[in-house]
């Protein structure tokens, strides 16, 4: 089923979209199956449930790391992830940064947008992206690729359009500021509910879990 369901999402996405198949809490041997689907990224939302796939699968696919990284964590995350999602903050960055340098590795990372300025979500407002940006596009060991957002949660997806449009509307100031340092080439938005609305809205990447996996028991 999940081979299956795999081979039908990639065979509806657009061709400049990347499926990113969000892992949480789902076992080896699912993973592997979606991989036989035709999965090559796979998403992980926390660090030691990482750690634990990536022994068994390692890096015959790419790793991003798509939940709320905690600082002490980045020295672990830097040795298993092609790309971090979820950076928010300058703190955050200058860990990255540190840890990345030390393995003389250079990590690829979109800075995500809380685009519905919720004060319970991470990400960065949308009026201090810019400014982050800029920041962190001084850093050796850091390459910003682009932006990420979750959006609030809504039973009807189309709700989510407008913080889709936001996020993008963001990409595209970025980009057209030619930062040094800066290759806004990708940006990450929507999951099951709401990825097709996501792609409507300018999304290469999407990150989906229950329309591959089903539902978490």
């Amino acid at each position: 089923m999940i081979r299956d369901n795999v081979i039908k999402i990639l065979d509806e996405l657009p061709a400049n979209v990347k499926l990113v198949a969000a892992v949480k809490t789902r076992n080896v041997d699912e993973i592997l199956e979606a991989i036989s689907g035709g999965v090559n990224i796979i998403g992980e939302n926390y660090i030691q449930e990482a750690q634990e796939v990536y022994e068994k699968i390692g890096n015959k696919v790419n790793w991003h790391f798509i939940g709320h990284l905690q600082r002490n964590k980045v020295k672990f995350a830097v040795k298993i992830f092609d790309m971090i999602e979820t950076v928010d903050s300058l703190r955050l960055a200058q860990e990255i940064d540190k840890q990345c340098q030390k393995i003389s590795k250079v990590m690829p990372i979109l800075i995500e947008i809380n685009s519905g300025e919720e004060p319970q979500k991470s990400g960065v407002i949308p009026c201090e992206a810019v400014a982050l940006v800029k920041e962190i596009a001084k850093m050796s060991n850091i390459k910003v690729m682009g932006l990420m957002t979750m959006g609030p949660m809504f039973g009807n997806p189309e709700d989510s359009r407008p913080y889709f449009r936001k996020t993008k509307q963001i990409y595209e100031n970025i980009k057209s500021l030619n930062i040094p340092n800066v290759q806004m080439k990708y940006l990450s938005m929507g999951m099951t509910h709401s990825y097709k609305i996501a792609i409507e809205q300018g999304a290469n990447i999407v990150r989906i879990g229950t329309k591959i996996f089903g539902k978490r028991i």
